[in-house]
């Protein structure tokens, strides 16, 4: 009885800390009726009463390189696992976004520009829609005859078109025979839990939200064409001369690089079935989208790498390119790095899905299992570009992240790995200076408001500079500084509790903020304020110190909660370094003291913030008298 007593004592106890952590931080009042529905819990978990919907997607699509249409048949059988009754399908096309009609970010040139979708077939239950999507955004909408009922299937059958553009972007035409198709079919948009559906239309700067699904889907392409997409291969036999479907079979199980077809080959006509089309059949699980590039003369490398030691299981990493990039030799190798590396030091997460391949394209973008890069010139940097790529595998793809309303979930992240990354491959210096070089330098100096934006601002309501720092940048700090609060250990356990508990689902803000606090049984409240809901920006000072040289006041002028190390030179010319931790900002975030034990005669004291660059570092330097 006593024992239980206790056990009901300190359940309590624990409920009552959660909701008195969780009401520290502002909350819209969506988010706030998710957390009452249940659907979302306090300790950082989903909800006993968390839901999300799903698809079955089946899909026939081909290209016509000649035409630059693809044309599509596809099969989607959609569940609403839901408390809703959804009156209306709201059905996401991204690549609408080069009808001249479409609202967009930026300026573009008439080959940016296309017709866009056309719907020739929609059925949904067998129902006959008569929809071409002519007057379709991003995003289109399908008033339904028969609702689709809480915990039930539809489905639903579209045959569409569309032309890939001359100008790619983050897809579309490469060269003349090189093309990268994504964002190519069109989807059921995401219902969830906390805004309903996502009609938030795509205009070329926020990315994505997408339902996880599972895919079966073939792409019909002319003879000597290879096709590289989302997914595993079913019938490499089909498509593939004996001799490179051994090729590529044998590179599934070796770490050894293996050229599946050479320039020569590409060009004689040797490696594909010589069918005047041929039909390249996938398979992807549980993801959140799918793509595919082709090409009739790109360069195709293949090995493995295993991502997860306790099982052994290998990793397919391809790289197809064109013989002048000579970026892309390396690709594979360092795929094989970036992939053993993600999977055994940061995130320390193994690799989750089948395959990685890079090809070479345009955008500097993700997509699942595949990254379309540009030749850069400059293999350093082509490398780095690849790692941040591979590196939003975790974020967004396997967290699920709404990319669109709060890209600092992903971009941050992905720009932490980057740099830690960096720092394994090409030393801390290197690492520091590329970070502060490329994420900080121009953040800090400029002094508009617009970069001092809460992060927490949704992704859509900053402009471009400011949703770069606030998506890249910024977001990477607080990533780094809490790392730097915790320690290693702790940050990762938390880390990975939060990824174990939000793979494959929809986690937002408060899910990382809540589930942190849980996994490292502190509330951090105070950071996360500091960080994501304030004004604050990178900036501390030397203020002064005591009569007695015994402490040291820092005064925190730019207000976020960051490390820095206080170098002491002494008037021998000995100098000793203290690190800080955002800790000596949680009591007072304005001012701190830091005391001083030795008695040697002080001559100078600096500060130093490293990759949190200081705003005005003139005054961070103190001489003593």
């Amino acid at each position: 009885m006593k024992k239980s007593f206790l056990q009901f004592a300190l359940i309590a106890f624990v409920f009552f800390a959660q909701d008195t952590i969780a009401q520290e931080l502002y909350m819209p009042r969506n988010i706030k009726k998710a957390y009452e529905n249940g659907t979302r819990s306090k300790d950082g978990k989903p909800g006993v009463n968390y839901w999300q919907n799903r698809g079955k997607y089946n899909m026939e699509i081909s290209v016509d390189p000649k035409t630059r249409l693809v044309s599509g048949t596809e099969t989607i059988i959609y569940e609403n696992n839901s408390k809703d009754t959804l009156k209306n399908l709201v059905i996401r096309f991204v690549n609408n976004l080069h009808k001249p009609t479409s609202s967009r970010g930026n300026d573009v040139s008439e080959d940016f520009l296309s017709d866009g979708l056309t719907i020739t077939s929609l059925k949904v239950e067998n129902e006959v829609y008569k929809e071409d999507a002519k007057k379709w955004g991003t995003v289109g909408n399908i008033k339904l005859q028969k609702p689709i009922l809480p915990n039930s299937k539809t489905n639903i059958n579209i045959q569409w078109n569309y032309p890939l553009s001359k100008e790619s972007g983050r897809e579309g035409q490469i060269d003349e025979t090189t093309f990268f198709v994504a964002y190519s079919y069109p989807r059921v948009s995401v219902f969830d839990d906390y805004n309903g559906w996502d009609r938030l239309p795509h205009t070329d700067r926020q990315e994505f939200y997408n339902d996880f699904n599972d895919y079966v889907f073939s792409v019909k392409a002319p003879k000597n064409y290879v096709v590289y997409a989302t997914g595993d291969l079913l019938n490499p036999d089909e498509v593939l001369q004996p001799e490179f479907a051994s090729r590529l079979k044998k590179s599934y199980t070796t770490d050894e690089i293996l050229h599946i077809a050479n320039e020569q080959e590409m060009k004689s006509g040797i490696v594909t079935k010589q069918y005047d089309w041929n039909v390249w059949k996938f398979e992807a699980k549980n993801i959140t989208d799918v793509c595919f590039g082709l090409s009739d003369h790109y360069l195709w490398d293949a090995s493995s790498v295993i991502v997860d030691k306790k099982t052994n299981r290998r990793v397919s990493v391809q790289a197809a390119y064109d013989i002048k990039g000579t970026d892309f030799v390396n690709s594979v190798k360092n795929n094989q790095y970036a992939l053993d590396w993600f999977s055994n030091n940061w995130p320390g997460v193994p690799y989750p899905f089948s395959k990685m391949t890079a090809f070479q394209g345009f955008a500097d973008m993700e997509y699942p299992m595949m990254c379309n890069d540009s030749e850069m010139g400059d293999p350093i940097f082509a490398q780095l570009v690849q790692d941040h790529e591979v590196a939003h595998t975790y974020f967004p793809f396997y967290m699920g992240i709404n990319e669109t309303r709060y890209a600092f979930m992903d971009e941050g992240w992905a720009t932490t790995f980057e740099y830690l990354i960096g720092i394994a491959e090409h030393g801390k210096e290197a690492a520091d200076n590329f970070y502060k070089e490329f994420r900080v330098k121009h953040y800090i100096n400029d002094r508009s408001s617009e970069q001092d934006q809460p992060i927490i601002t949704m992704s859509t309501q900053v402009s471009g500079a400011g949703y770069g720092n606030n998506s890249y940048g910024k977001a990477s700090l607080s990533y780094l500084a809490l790392k730097d609060l915790l320690g290693d250990d702790l940050f990762k356990k938390a880390l990975h509790d939060y990824m174990d508990n939000w793979n494959g689902k929809h986690p937002i803000p408060w899910d990382y903020f809540n589930s942190f606090n849980t996994a490292t049984g502190k509330n951090l409240n105070w950071f996360f304020n500091n960080w994501f809901f304030t004004n604050n920006y990178l900036d501390i000072a030397v203020k002064g110190i005591s009569a007695d040289k015994k402490t040291i006041t820092i005064e925190n002028i730019g207000g976020f909660a960051i490390p820095f190390d206080v170098i002491i030179t002494y008037a021998d010319k000995s100098k000793v370094t203290l690190h800080q931790t955002p800790a000596i900002w949680e009591k007072n975030q304005k001012i701190a003291r830091i005391t001083l034990k030795s008695t040697k005669k002080i001559a100078q004291i600096q500060l130093d913030g490293g990759i949190f660059m200081d705003a005005t570092p003139e005054n961070n330097i103190l001489l003593v008298k």
